[in-house]
């Protein structure tokens, strides 16, 4: 028999709710609202808030959302983090590679019990968000710090212009405009950040835009070809900008009736890019005389796998 694997990879995402229900998203919001690095308010504030008035509010609106983009098999997100996965799994046959969410199902820390259980001492963790921030791949280091015990530990913090990844992206553009034709403008949306957190420190907006830039010269586009936008915005203080939605009303306002949509920072399609884009969005601009037309996640295609193997392999100076 072959030796057992002394090396695991976790390959980490946000989280989801296990059904499209009010009552499964309120708990996983709740779990997720809780995380001190997703809310920055004091407790006492921030948790009557949260239980009195969002949860009641918004868990049967994200419930709605979620039934229009469930799967046969579950949530995008949860369906397509395991199926990269697998793929890692395929191209790290030495390893043992399993996937787990910050939030949510399965939880990082039962994976990481059950991986020590199985006798493995080393482990590379992938969040899968390419670029870093303190409210994603820091929350994730914060249950490591609390849980990994006695691992040999080595986290990937951001992969925002590694190489392979960058070509990926790419191209999946390029084979997506060569099926569908090139719309008159590419869009990059990445989910937002409040901008209080990029004026503390939090490199996430730079990383965004370095991505983008790698991205745009791998694609071979001019600057008027292209824009960086943010979506996603919670609450009544200032995100990062460009928005998203209202970039999109300035480019029907400027007469663009085809418009192309990529979202670099998801490593998988979920709520935020099936819905929000590819419903929510496609309206909006719908509404105003235009066609948005949304490119997918890279997901498990061949060379998003092949790019976080290799990623998750230089994490330990590995060969195999």
């Amino acid at each position: 028999m072959p030796d057992a694997p002394n090396t695991a990879l976790i390959a980490v995402n946000l989280g989801t709710p296990e059904a499209p229900t009010a009552p499964a998203v309120r708990r996983y919001l709740a779990e997720f609202l809780h995380d001190p690095r997703v809310v920055q308010l004091p407790r006492w504030i921030w948790y009557p808030l949260l239980h009195g008035l969002i949860l009641p509010l918004r868990g049967p609106k994200a419930a709605h959302k979620y039934q229009q983009i469930w799967l046969a098999d579950g949530s995008p997100l949860a369906v397509y983090t395991r199926q990269l996965a697998h793929a890692l799994q395929q191209r790290l046959p030495q390893w043992r590679v399993l996937d787990a969410m910050r939030y949510g199902q399965p939880a990082l820390p039962a994976q990481l019990r059950a991986l020590r259980e199985q006798g493995i001492r080393r482990l590379v963790v992938l969040p899968l968000y390419p670029q870093y921030s303190t409210t994603t791949t820091e929350s994730v280091k914060d249950v490591l710090a609390r849980d990994a015990g006695d691992f040999e530990v080595h986290v990937v913090e951001q992969y925002a212009t590694d190489a392979s990844w960058v070509a990926a992206v790419a191209d999946s553009i390029t084979r997506w405009r060569q099926q569908h034709g090139a719309g008159e403008h590419l869009l990059f949306s990445y989910h937002g950040l409040p901008q209080r957190l990029a004026r503390a420190g939090d490199p996430y907006p730079q990383q965004c835009e370095a991505s983008t830039r790698a991205i745009v010269q791998a694609l071979g586009l001019s600057d008027d070809q292209w824009t960086l936008t943010y979506q996603s915005r919670f609450g009544k203080e200032r995100w990062l900008e460009p928005a998203t939605d209202l970039s999109l009303d300035a480019l029907a306002a400027r007469g663009q009736r085809q418009v192309d949509v990529v979202c670099p920072g998801f490593a998988v399609d979920c709520l935020e890019t099936l819905e929000e884009v590819g419903i929510g969005f496609v309206e909006r601009f719908a509404a105003q005389g235009g066609q948005l037309r949304y490119i997918p996640c890279l997901n498990a295609e061949p060379a998003h796998a092949d790019a976080l193997a290799a990623i998750a392999r230089q994490a330990v100076g590995a060969s195999e």
